[in-house]
């Protein structure tokens, strides 16, 4: 069997390398997807208002939760699209549909932690 590039080196210099691979894609993310900067934005103060009104370890798992899959549903999101566009620039049926439910996918995921979201901070506001 052939080795993969990713298998050259010791197993810290694999770790390193994929380390500043992760790192680089989102700071690619961050510099190219918008989507990214509003995640960031909602971060910062979902994380602020955490602390600020004290909420319970239940609810940081579940924060942190959603703060994760939505981060990680816009990467697969942003790795999907740009396959899809390195295997053809032309506008075809079926890219659109890729592109369109990957994108539903990060929509879907966003609102149901807006719901959460919802759910914890409004008794907590009021």
């Amino acid at each position: 069997m052939e080795n993969r590039r990713k298998d050259q080196g010791n197993f810290i210099v694999r770790y390193v390398k994929s380390f500043g691979h992760a790192c680089s894609g989102f700071l690619y993310s961050l510099r190219y997807e918008h989507n990214m900067i509003i995640m960031l934005i909602a971060t910062i103060l979902v994380i602020s208002a955490g602390f600020y009104y004290n909420i319970c370890a239940y609810e940081w798992l579940f924060i942190l939760f959603a703060i994760g899959s939505v981060t990680s549903m816009e990467m697969i999101n942003t790795a999907l699209e740009a396959t899809i566009d390195l295997i053809t620039l032309e506008t075809h049926p079926l890219a659109k549909i890729a592109k369109d439910t990957a994108s539903t996918a990060s929509l879907i995921l966003c609102l149901v932690s807006l719901i959460g979201g919802f759910i914890i901070f409004i008794p907590k506001i009021f």
